[in-house]
């Protein structure tokens, strides 16, 4: 089939690594001009996740890439230690980049599957026969199917979906990072400092010690901004953290000249159903949680899945939706429940602050949160399918 993926993160790389397998011919879509360099860490937890990435061959690649995980180490505004998290809280199994997991998943799937930067869907209509599709560039396609992998703020379902059928759910929180210089000389553990409802975090980067990487994420009812704006969402950040004591001034200075920076709110989508005729969401475009719920792993099995019902029902793509959803609903329900990152980052009230950081320094309780997020990755049934050993043909690179 002719499938076209939005998307060139994690998801949309990942399924088309698995289409294109399956002689699928997949044409993968980014608005992006390259590959996006920003993000913070992502990590992998659980048989499931790590099975998958084994069966898509880019385990190896990624392990010669993990950044191992920091200790957390919450301190005051003298820098004094209040409490510190091993590694393994924060890291799980296998940590990698965010920028690193997208740039490996997009080089093993590029033999598989045509890719189009700087370029996004501007208008779709499906019928029986296919979707059509208008780009922004003015470029018109027909495809069978279309893959919605685009993320929270998904162009395919903002126009495939009806607005009853979406509920996307601002958890109260933002979340932002951008590079520093370390001219901090941060070392080993990364550095977390609070104020109710706030915290500002640096840690080193594991490939240049130069640099450094900052983590903010603070309390606010919805904002109105412009996605594409970088100065505006700057001038936010100034406006929230301005004032603010620790090494907060230092960050904050270099944040002008930052020219990549990842700022979102902390969301939950839910889509009442996965797909429409010839159109199906994946990965955060139809159940994501944008920090903290499993959501990249859960992406990457997602694409697994997908792919593999695609094959399986031998052309009947309404049979593989369906299964396709069978199989993760429940599981990804479950995970996005457990999505609360914001509130255990930076907890509304300085009560808040001390409990969390007077439960987390008992090792039973610390023990009790490293077992739940093992646990929830094993809450999904990893079928086997024939794209396991299957092999795809050449595509070629479209860059716009």
């Amino acid at each position: 089939m002719k499938i076209l993926v939005s998307g060139a993160s994690v998801a949309g790389p990942s399924v088309a690594l698995w289409l294109g397998r399956a002689g699928h011919d997949v044409t993968v879509v980014e608005i992006a001009p390259a590959l996006r360099q920003g993000g913070y860490a992502v990590d992998f937890r659980g048989d499931v996740f790590t099975t998958v990435l084994d069966r898509m061959r880019v385990l190896d690649d990624l392990r010669a890439l993990q950044t191992g995980g920091n200790a957390m180490r919450f301190v005051d505004e003298s820098g004094r230690k209040l409490m510190r998290l091993p590694a393994e809280f924060a890291g799980g199994e296998l940590e990698v980049l965010r920028a690193d997991l997208s740039r490996v998943l997009y080089e093993h799937s590029r033999a598989q599957a045509a890719y189009r930067f700087g370029d996004s869907i501007a208008w779709l209509r499906e019928h029986p026969g296919g979707v059509e599709v208008r780009f922004e560039s003015g470029v018109e396609e027909t495809y069978d199917l279309v893959i919605g992998a685009d993320g929270m703020h998904s162009v395919v379902r903002r126009l495939a979906w009806p607005a009853d059928q979406v509920v996307e759910r601002h958890l109260e929180y933002y979340v932002a990072g951008w590079e520093v210089p370390n001219t901090l000389g941060i070392s080993g553990d990364t550095l977390m400092y609070n104020v109710p409802g706030k915290l500002a975090s640096v840690g080193a980067d594991r490939r240049d010690p130069a640099l450094a990487q900052t983590l903010f994420v603070f309390k606010s009812p919805r904002l109105q901004y412009n996605r594409r704006d970088l100065d505006e969402q700057k001038a936010i950040l100034q406006e929230q953290f301005g004032g603010l004591g620790w090494h907060v001034p230092e960050l904050l200075e270099a944040l002008p000249a930052a020219t990549e920076l990842y700022f979102d709110s902390i969301s939950r989508v839910r889509v009442e159903r996965w797909s429409t005729e010839r159109i199906v969401l994946l990965g955060d475009a139809g159940y994501g949680a944008t920090f903290g719920a499993l959501g990249t792993g859960t992406a990457v099995v997602g694409a697994y899945v997908l792919a593999g019902e695609l094959a399986q029902a031998r052309g009947d793509f309404r049979t593989a939706f369906a299964r396709y959803e069978a199989t993760l609903r429940k599981a990804v329900s479950t995970t996005q429940d457990g999505s609360r990152a914001g509130s255990f980052l930076a907890p509304a009230t300085r009560f808040g602050i001390a409990a969390r950081n007077r439960i987390l320094d008992i090792p039973f309780f610390l023990n009790q949160m490293l077992k739940m997020a093992q646990n929830m990755s094993e809450l999904i049934e990893l079928p086997a399918y024939s794209i396991d050993t299957a092999s795809g043909q050449q595509g070629e690179l479209v860059e716009e």
